[in-house]
């Protein structure tokens, strides 16, 4: 159960009231997307996007934490990580040390996925690419989606800070 504010890092904390102001002013903008912005305003939005991903991101991982299931996002960003690996000797140590923090059977990290998949996702090991862990990333982001995401979107710490945002 998701113990509100006071359980996020202060760092989070810190972050709230710095993305209040933001998102407060960010929200009574025009849009910029019509003819006459500038590169530099485009650029000042994605910054701004981004650096609000980030901090949802630290919201819904802190939450995880609460729920005792952040292992779902850490095998997510891992295998996002792992997309991008250019080495393929990299490739193989990397899926090997993926796989055995969060697929295998007893991992100490082990997210929830049905036989089929993890057979799927061993088997991929033997020739590791940049999708061996595409179907079991697919089924943890449906879990995601289905189950803890729509509870987050719920939960106190979400809704207050949506409700400060609101009030700006």
């Amino acid at each position: 159960m998701c113990r509100g504010l006071e359980s996020l890092p202060t760092t989070c904390l810190e972050r709230a009231k710095e993305l209040k102001a933001l998102f407060g002013s960010f929200l009574q903008k025009p849009d910029l997307s019509i003819i006459g912005h500038s590169h530099k305003t485009d650029k000042l939005r994605s910054d701004t996007l981004k650096k609000n991903a980030l901090y949802g991101l630290c919201l819904f991982r802190a939450f995880l934490v609460s729920e005792f299931s952040e292992e779902n996002i850490a095998f997510y960003l891992a295998c996002e990580d792992y997309r991008i690996t250019k080495t393929s000797s990299k490739l193989s140590a990397t899926a090997k040390k993926i796989y055995e923090e969060y697929v295998c059977s007893d991992a100490p990290r082990e997210v929830n996925l049905d036989h089929e998949t993890k057979a799927i996702t061993k088997k991929n090991l033997d020739h590791p690419s940049q999708s061996c862990f595409s179907l079991a990333q697919e089924k943890i982001y449906a879990l995601m989606e289905k189950d803890c995401y729509p509870r987050f979107l719920k939960s106190p710490t979400y809704l207050e800070i949506s409700r400060q945002v609101k009030s700006g």
